[in-house]
């Protein structure tokens, strides 16, 4: 078991946000809805995290910088982390987590897929397209979820919490 590092930096991602970092990080986030994707190579001890909330952007934005709401551009801001740092997508453990239900009275009320179930096989879909292994996952179900990564470790943490 790896010791915590003494000085290391925590990160709380936002709706939106993307963060890659190096061993002594530890990156935390809430979902309820959203998806979050963490990837993290054991060799190296980098790796990250996004927190999106929509598969992709409504409209083309063409020239506009990558946005992490969105899990297509999303995936490619990790891709753009894996080019700068020389590793392949075969060397990383990936997990997905959220897309929960956030409130129990609605879901499965219609045929329609919700958006939270798009997030999710948006993200897998993603995930196999960015030519990345699914290690783990913990998807659906209701209410919110608290996740923590720490990248001296790859250890994902996962904390359920019900609907109120």
């Amino acid at each position: 078991m790896r010791r915590t590092p003494p000085d290391y930096l925590d990160i709380f991602l936002q709706p939106g946000e993307f963060y890659f970092g190096d061993y002594a990080t530890r990156i935390r986030t809430v979902l309820g809805s959203c998806v979050a994707i963490t990837m993290w190579h054991p060799e190296l001890r980098i790796g990250g995290m996004c927190h999106y909330m929509l598969p992709k952007r409504p409209r083309s934005a063409t020239g506009a910088p990558l946005d992490g709401r969105y899990a297509e551009e999303a995936m490619k801001l990790f891709l753009r982390e894996l080019r700068a740092s020389g590793t392949n997508a075969a060397d990383y453990q990936v997990k997905l987590f959220g897309g929960g239900q956030m409130f129990a009275a609605r879901a499965g009320s219609g045929h329609m897929t919700s958006v939270s179930e798009r997030n999710v096989i948006y993200g897998r879909a993603a995930i196999a397209d960015g030519g990345f292994r699914l290690s783990a996952q913990d998807l659906g179900g209701f209410g919110h979820r608290n996740i923590c990564l720490d990248l001296w470790t790859g250890d994902v943490w996962v904390r359920r919490n019900p609907p109120r």
